[in-house]
């Protein structure tokens, strides 16, 4: 699934996302959704987040 479309994103959902320190390495951290952070319908880089566990980074994967 794209993780540029926000509507593909739904609270609560598993995802893989990049965190603003690992944007270089493209290192994914897993989760689960607590927040959408971008309020766009899309964006290139994918959909902010944060993690139930108060990570913020932008979706690459959703399982």
């Amino acid at each position: 699934m794209d993780g540029n479309k926000r509507a593909n994103i739904k609270i609560g959902a598993e995802v893989s996302i990049v965190l603003k320190q690992d944007q270089r390495s493209g290192d994914l951290t897993e989760g689960v959704v607590a927040k959408i952070l971008t309020n766009s319908a899309n964006h290139p880089h994918g959909i902010k987040v944060m993690l139930d566990d108060g990570k913020v980074g932008r979706v690459k994967v959703i399982h």
